[in-house]
């Protein structure tokens, strides 16, 4: 029996990164060797042991083979006549097939580390076609890591997305991949990664569909809206948002693709068009709530939030009530932060003011200074809503009033 550290944390440590997770593969031995040497069984796709005392995955050497479309249409065959180097040719990209044994010594049968050296994703071989997750995760590396896709391994890509095997993927797979590419460093590359070869089309045809569409002038006419939103996602990173403020960022322009911005009037209020494409995509993938209804919020009424010191104190509380900012405020700020990100994903602004953030803050504060309770007490129920609205309109008005002022000072 021997035991390899193998894929991520090879890598990593190539890398100069910290490893957090270890895998290992054991290759001579079988499932009852592990058993009887005191790990523990958890796999049940193929033979993985929990280690007794480290608690690391142990896998046994394995090879696969397809027998059916997507993700789970796999046969594999672990035994002790499995070599390691059978076990690397399974992986996706040669940077993921090393392996180093007990004394550190580097087993690269593929070229990985120098594909690490030159910052290239290259797959191993032409299996990587068999698994079109393979699609998602090395557009998740390129988010990951900054690297380029090998011209094999694109054309690989874009004729795995031509024979339909995207298109079997399952919701769950799919959001995983998506929900942590999102998340890695330069989110925008793996949105460009899916783009070139197809798969975006496939997968969020509604973002795909920004691309080509023009933005309005002063928000530089050479940017088209699939442009914008790769900059809008980048600046979401940079600012270190979560993955619902990340996701929202992703979909907020979606309406653009059905009523283009550049023919829209300036001032046309909240987005209804957007709502719908963000829904179907939200629907699609099974997103979670919290990501789904941001992203909504967003596209809506992200205008609207634009255009903070041009409303009147009625639309400001009607906006403040319809985005039910009073009862969940700290949606309402991850609202906010992604109009950041929009406002600062367009050349040379990338690091714009945006007083709208800390003025929206001020006037859910106004509005929340109000004693509902006694309100209540004074007041028939009939006429409880409209007392309180007055009270929060009194509270509002000087605050918008004074910002007015303040932006009426600065346009002279």
């Amino acid at each position: 029996m021997r035991t390899y550290l193998v894929g991520g944390a090879v890598r990593d440590a190539l890398l100069g990164l910290p490893v957090c997770d270890r895998d290992w593969v054991v290759v001579g031995a079988d499932a009852a060797a592990m058993l009887a040497a005191g790990f523990k069984a958890v796999g049940r796709d193929f033979p993985v042991f929990l280690h007794p005392e480290t608690h690391e995955e142990y896998a046994l050497a394995r090879t696969e083979r397809k027998v059916a479309a997507g993700y789970s249409g796999f046969q594999f065959y672990a035994a002790a006549d499995v070599t390691l180097e059978q076990d690397l040719s399974r992986r996706d990209l040669t940077i993921n097939a090393m392996a180093q044994d007990a004394d550190g010594t580097l087993i690269d049968p593929f070229g990985g580390q120098a594909d690490l050296q030159q910052g290239v994703l290259r797959h191993v071989s032409p299996a990587f076609a068999e698994d079109p997750v393979r699609i998602l995760r090395i557009a998740r590396f390129a988010a990951r890591y900054g690297f380029a896709i090998a011209p094999e391994t694109r054309a690989l890509m874009r004729q795995m997305v031509e024979q339909g095997e995207v298109a079997a993927l399952v919701a769950e797979r799919v959001w995983q991949e998506l929900a942590k590419g999102l998340m890695e460093p330069q989110p925008q590359r793996m949105i460009e990664a899916l783009r070139d070869c197809g798969a975006l089309a496939v997968l969020l045809p509604e973002v795909d569909a920004l691309f080509g569409v023009p933005q309005r002038a002063e928000y530089h006419p050479e940017i088209d809206s699939g442009i914008h939103t790769l900059m809008v996602l980048q600046q979401a990173a940079a600012m270190q948002l979560t993955l619902p403020e990340r996701y929202a960022a992703l979909l907020h322009d979606l309406g653009k693709a059905l009523t283009p911005a550049h023919i829209l009037p300036r001032h046309h209020g909240h987005d209804i068009a957007g709502v719908a494409p963000v829904r179907a995509v939200n629907a699609r993938w099974r997103v979670p709530k919290a990501c789904a209804e941001l992203a909504e919020l967003v596209c809506r009424w992200h205008i609207i939030f634009h255009q903070a010191a041009q409303l009147k104190p009625a639309t400001v509380l009607d906006t403040l009530k319809r985005c039910d900012a009073l009862r969940r405020p700290q949606r309402f700020q991850a609202a906010l932060n992604v109009c950041v990100a929009d406002v600062r994903g367009r050349l040379g602004k990338e690091n714009q003011p945006y007083p709208q953030r800390g003025h929206w803050l001020a006037l859910l504060a106004a509005a929340q200074d109000v004693d509902t309770a006694a309100i209540a007490a004074g007041h028939a129920p009939k006429d409880i809503a409209q007392a309180i609205d007055r009270a929060r309109l009194e509270r509002i008005r000087p605050v918008q009033e004074a910002w007015r002022r303040q932006n009426a000072d600065r346009s002279h």
